[in-house]
């Protein structure tokens, strides 16, 4: 049986304090784009992982669909699968690709096997995998807040406008992007800044993360300064990066950003 995991790109992204247990409270919208990965399996006689596309790396054992279908294997009955994992989705660009894979994977199973699992009982399993993996469960428009793990739907469609998202040839680690980031209080929520005008947002919607991501990275302010160059209604990093995204009312020119960067057009 064969699925289509998504990424999500990050529209704000507040950081707002440190935890006790060492994460951060944050606050963030999540909403869906049109990137995928292809994610099968099929029944077999050991349990396998193998991939194609783009490498990802880290061990086998380590990925989240295996962490996933030990997960779940504690509390149903499965019989051993072959995993295939066709990448496609950026590793390293705030885009969630690999907990998308999770979140789908354990759908999947849920729907291969016929567990009847509600969405939040998957939900519950996705937490354990990852903080943002429990919003590919029903893969729509949130406020996330506390760890990223907590939502709240919002009417939010960008199905009008164009969405380009722009990955450039550079990879930023989580904790690389938290290490540079100060946390603050805000004054005004994400949740209700999302509903002024899109042309409004880059007076109001901010990612933490870009201060110390563009200080390190001066090719990626770049990329979101082509953005907007290219009239960008609201452009902004994706989550800790790389990846940035472009909100155009019309399909905009970007060849001089083809050169060097990857460009996906959601």
């Amino acid at each position: 049986m064969l699925i289509f995991p998504n990424a999500k790109i990050n529209i704000g992204l507040n950081i707002l304090n440190r935890r006790d247990d060492g994460y951060h409270n944050l606050e963030t919208i999540f909403y869906p784009v049109n990137i995928k990965d292809a994610l099968e399996i099929v029944v077999a006689d050991e349990l396998s992982f193998e991939s194609s596309g783009l490498e990802i790396p880290g061990r086998v054992e380590d990925n989240l669909c295996i962490k996933g279908y030990h997960l779940l294997k504690k509390d149903f009955y499965l019989p051993p699968v072959k995993i295939h994992l066709h990448k496609h989705i950026p590793i390293g660009a705030g885009l969630g690709g690999g907990s998308a894979d999770a979140a789908f994977f354990i759908r999947l199973i849920n729907q291969n096997f016929n567990l009847g699992m509600t969405d939040e009982q998957m939900i519950g399993y996705a937490r354990k995998l990852g903080a943002d993996c429990a919003f590919f469960i029903k893969n729509k428009p949130v406020f996330a807040f506390e760890i990223g793990d907590e939502f709240e739907p919002v009417r939010l469609d960008l199905s009008k406008y164009q969405v380009v998202l722009v990955m450039p040839p550079v990879h930023v680690s989580t904790a690389e992007a938290y290490r540079g980031v100060k946390p603050a209080p805000v004054k005004d929520s994400l949740m209700d800044l999302i509903y002024e005008p899109i042309a409004d947002w880059k007076k109001y919607i901010k990612n933490d993360f870009e201060a110390s991501v563009f200080k390190n990275h001066p090719e990626i302010r770049g990329v979101k300064a082509a953005l907007y160059e290219a009239g960008a209604l609201y452009a902004s990093m994706s989550g800790s990066g790389a990846s940035v995204f472009g909100i155009f009312e019309t399909m905009p020119h970007l060849s001089a950003l083809e050169i060097e960067n990857e460009i996906f057009y959601c």
